[in-house]
């Protein structure tokens, strides 16, 4: 579509908005990539003082730890193959396998799915074959690189137990506020009253406090909670403190207003004609809340939840605070790894921690970036 001349930028506005957009982007996204590359080197070409050892890692390389021109291919085919898929297969997958009603479930299976599919053709099919190959060709390594300090990380420091809990956290979270959120906002939504507005304001006030003073709120009740439900559950009481439970009721509640206000937004752009169609063909309120509203909002819903996931999976302060050391999430599982006697091993493997735990989010925004830019959009133009 062509723009007409009397809108259209001055070639210096367009230059000067291009330049500094890539700037922006470099900016945001090199400390992911440099600790990205740091996390595949020998601890001494991590810390090199020289960028390019960083890079290229002559250490590494002499241990005879590296790629070839043909693993360099191969990684470069394999990553355009994977975002690709991600972005084109898995979302006709999911709608087309999801049981009536059920499209997150969907969702869940294929992502869990993909996922290990990725983890068994990158880490287990494909290493053996290229070193066959490689060692027939007789093809060197040609940039240092080593996987070590992940299998490190996952496998002798049981990082996977957090990666776990995280995910019994998240889960948690998201689908108590969704569900929450969507059923409040959508009431709020429909509702004329004054209280309804001034429910929202007490929602926005108690969002603005400080987690701290949340948890320490919360932080007595569950530390003597077997003692309260025990007059309930009799001697077997258990005890919250310490367990995701108390961390998803926390998160919730912390989240809790922020979803209702931003799904209600949602809810305002869907006409309410819709309903009274709804209503008219013979649909209970319920009905037409689910058969008719639902599908309409599913992008609204789908960026909401995706805020509730970065707020439950980034989470440090209440995860730390709530959880024992042997059921703590990733983010504040990474910080153990720097202590007094931390090594250069140890700070290595704690940025290939932090590298793994990045993974997912770039998954699901990639994943569900459509759904994202049209529930944004929905929520910041009323219809």
């Amino acid at each position: 579509m062509s723009t007409s001349k009397a809108l259209r930028q001055p070639v210096t506005l367009r230059m000067l908005s291009a330049s500094f957009l890539t700037f922006w982007c470099l900016l945001a996204a090199f400390p992911i990539v440099w600790i990205a590359v740091m996390s595949v080197k020998a601890p001494l070409d991590a810390f090199a003082s020289n960028p390019f050892d960083v890079i290229l890692g002559p250490i590494t390389k002499a241990q005879g730890r590296g790629l070839t021109v043909l693993d360099i291919a191969v990684l470069l085919i394999g990553l355009w193959l994977a975002v690709r898929v991600a972005m084109r297969v898995l979302p006709g997958l999911a709608a087309r396998y999801s049981p009536p009603g059920f499209l997150a479930l969907g969702w869940v299976v294929v992502i869990l799915g993909y996922g290990i599919a990725l983890f068994l053709l990158g880490f287990v099919v494909l290493p053996p074959v290229l070193g066959a190959i490689n060692a027939a060709l007789g093809l060197d390594p040609l940039i240092g690189l080593t996987t070590q300090h992940y299998h490190s990380v996952w496998v002798k420091n049981a990082f996977w137990k957090n990666f776990v809990n995280s995910a019994v956290v998240t889960t948690g979270v998201v689908t108590i506020s969704l569900t929450v959120g969507t059923l409040a906002g959508y009431g709020l939504a429909r509702s004329g009253s004054n209280l309804a507005f001034w429910l929202l304001i007490a929602a926005l006030i108690f969002r603005a406090l400080p987690h701290s003073v949340l948890v320490a709120g919360y932080l007595p009740i569950f530390i003597n909670s077997a003692e309260i439900l025990r007059p309930i559950l009799g001697e077997n009481a258990p005890t919250l403190y310490g367990q995701p439970l108390a961390v998803i009721a926390v998160l919730v509640s912390i989240n809790q207003p922020f979803t209702i206000w931003m799904l209600r937004s949602f809810f305002q752009s869907i006409p309410a004609e819709l309903d009274e169609a709804a209503r008219v063909d013979g649909c209970t309120h319920f009905q037409a809340f689910r058969r008719v509203i639902m599908p309409v909002m599913w992008p609204g819903v789908i960026t909401t939840g995706l805020f509730s996931f970065l707020l439950a999976y980034n989470d440090f302060l209440v995860t730390s605070l709530l959880l024992d050391q042997s059921d703590m999430t990733m983010v504040p599982a990474i910080a153990g790894y720097f202590n007094r006697e931390t090594t250069m091993t140890d700070q290595v493997e704690a940025i290939a921690a932090a590298v793994s735990i990045t993974a997912p989010l770039f998954l699901l925004v990639m994943i569900f970036q459509r759904q994202i830019v049209s529930g944004l959009t929905a929520g910041a133009v009323k219809g």
